[in-house]
């Protein structure tokens, strides 16, 4: 090819590839973004960091106040959290990884990290290097193009060798870095620990020392965030930016799983009728509100660090699927899309209360919203459940991590006078979707980790039978000041079999407002919703003790205090300890 036709073809390619950014070769950001790169009916959707985002006021931390114009006042979102426009070598804000160990050959592991940097400008390089050390100084392992929209970047790393620790460092640029280290797989430990979290207000900005602290105390081996990273709803670049940097410090140096839940893709429910198109951003006519590209983007920036899909076909739209395994330390993880191919319940069932997936009469039949053909998990992942649920290879224990609960173990929502019977939002419903879950779930010999409530609780599912089915932690709300949930029976009285010695007056046996058998162990009510330190946010901590054969749910504060043993407090009710199953009896 001439100089001249080269230099016009690159040129044209350059113009092309404004959306893609031009994956392959060193490039640089194209003079011309995409100002709406979501279509014209979306124009504003992830505005702070599209198109010519560093003209725009949002770019150094500021919006200008909406008029009213007279018209009664919309709620606003929350201010911008940051200053965008990052300075140049600081513009790689976190990084986030998984590793996929083989059994038994953990030298042919794969690493997958994504790395997520602050919106780049034109004529800036849109490449991203990861480097390792292993002793002998940094090795370049990989160089990965940054997306647009998303500004995030995604690695590959075939043949990891997964028995040591490996300092790592994404670059841009000359000067721009992110460091951290990649953990050896914990084969050998007698106890694996994972931390669950969901639910981090975009109402309270800012850091989040108190849970770090506590989290770094706790030193967990996995960490789970199972939804709701932010609640910034069609601006989730700054969002997903705003968690990574309240909590990169843990994230850096230890695995961890994220999934996207309603509020992560601009829904204040979801019900995603496997790739259906909702009518409005409420969802509950099923399907997903904004563009599959949007949807696609959040998914990407939040996934793309997990393993490989089991099976990757998308769904209806072209939205994609995530759902799959990951082994650490023995510990076999199920990682489920639990709203993706869950019907919606707006013209699919009768309704029975103010609202399509709100039931308030006591005395309505259970059975009339349990009709044929509505579906939960859906077949392609009840599939993966009953494979998963016998492989056994190089596994010591299983977990199914979602974003929320098999049943509605929640009396009040919003506030202490707001009482609920049923919420069509939990995995409670269907009722015939959720029993046959629970039984896969069962068969395995797993628990279950999982958000999405604002309120922890530790549950045993009944599936037949009170207490046959498998135990469920619910973690709380990492900051509460979205929604306040409480478990409050309407008779206050304790359930049949209460928990022997525990501090908490409703434990037992009860009946869900779906008709589902649920033991509730513990649980942590709002204690004071106007008191930041009563607001019963935290985390919870999963250990699965091998020697002891035992798996113990802990579950503490944001604002944790220590006890007279020196240790962090829990909440009331806590430590839940229950058996460790093992594999079924084929």
């Amino acid at each position: 090819m001439l100089p001249r036709a080269r230099i016009f073809l690159v040129f044209i390619l350059g113009i092309s590839c404004s959306l893609s950014l031009c994956h392959g070769d060193d490039t640089v950001v194209p003079q011309h973004l995409d100002p709406t790169p979501f279509g014209k009916e979306f124009p504003s959707l992830d505005g702070w960091a599209t198109g010519q985002w560093w003209t725009k006021p949002s770019a150094g931390g500021n919006e200008p106040t909406q008029p009213s114009g007279g018209k009664k006042k919309k709620r606003r979102r929350p201010p911008v959290p940051f200053q965008i426009d990052a300075p140049r070598d600081e513009v790689i804000a976190f990084a986030i990884y998984t590793v996929t160990v083989p059994p038994g050959k953990p030298t042919a592991s794969t690493l997958k990290l994504s790395a997520q940097l602050f919106p780049l400008k034109p004529g800036e390089s849109n490449q991203v290097r990861l480097e390792v050390d292993r002793g002998t100084g940094w090795t370049e392992i990989g160089k990965a193009t940054v997306n647009y929209p998303g500004w995030d970047a995604s690695f590959r790393i075939p043949e990891w060798d997964a028995t040591t620790s490996v300092p790592y460092r994404v670059r841009h640029g000359k000067n721009a870095e992110f460091t951290g280290v990649i953990r050896p797989d914990p084969a050998e430990k007698n106890e694996i620990s994972v931390a669950v979290m969901s639910c981090n207000s975009s109402r309270t900005p800012g850091q989040r020392e108190a849970l770090i602290n506590g989290l770094k105390e706790a030193d967990p081996d996995l960490l789970f965030f199972a939804g709701d990273q932010t609640y910034r709803h069609t601006e989730h670049t700054i969002g997903w930016l705003e968690f990574g940097l309240q909590f990169r410090d843990i994230i850096r140096d230890r695995p961890a799983v994220t999934i996207p839940d309603d509020h992560d893709v601009g829904q204040g429910n979801l019900w995603g009728a496997g790739g259906g198109k909702a009518s409005t951003s409420a969802g509950d006519t099923g399907g997903y509100f904004y563009p599959t590209s949007y949807v696609n983007m959040v998914q990407r920036q939040q996934t793309s660090h997990l393993p490989d899909p089991v099976d990757p076909a998308p769904v209806k739209g072209d939205i994609g699927v995530y759902f799959t395994r990951l082994i650490v330390g023995g510990v076999d993880f199920a990682i489920l899309e639990d709203r993706k191919f869950k019907t919606g319940p707006n013209g699919t069932i009768p309704k029975m209360g103010p609202r399509a997936d709100h039931i308030n009469d006591p005395a309505y039949d259970r059975s009339a919203i349990d009709v044929p053909g509505l579906k939960l998990l859906g077949q392609r992942q009840l599939d993966f459940l009953k494979s998963w649920a016998h492989d056994w290879k190089g596994v010591r224990s299983k977990a199914a991590l979602s974003q929320t609960a098999f049943c509605g173990a929640v009396h009040l929502h919003g506030n202490p006078d707001n009482r609920l019977l049923a919420d069509l939002d939990c995995n409670g419903w269907p009722q015939t979707g959720r029993n046959k879950a629970l039984r896969l779930l069962k068969e395995a010999g797993a628990v279950h980790l999982c958000g999405d409530q604002h309120l922890a609780v530790v549950v045993q599912h009944g599936i037949d039978e009170f207490r046959d089915g498998p135990w469920s932690f619910t973690s709380p709300a990492l900051v509460n000041t979205i929604y306040g949930r409480w478990w409050h029976p309407e008779d206050e009285h304790a359930g049949t079999n209460p928990i022997a010695g525990s501090p908490l007056p409703w434990t037992g046996d009860y009946e869900d407002g779906l008709g589902n058998k649920i033991t509730m162990a513990a649980y942590a009510n709002p204690e004071d919703r106007n008191d930041e330190t009563k607001r019963a946010d935290g985390y919870g901590i999963t250990r699965f003790e091998f020697d002891k054969q035992e798996i113990v749910f802990q579950c503490f504060p944001r604002f944790t205090t220590q006890g007279a043993d020196g240790a962090p407090k829990q909440f009331p009710g806590w430590p839940v300890t229950v058996p460790l199953e093992g594999p079924p009896k084929d």
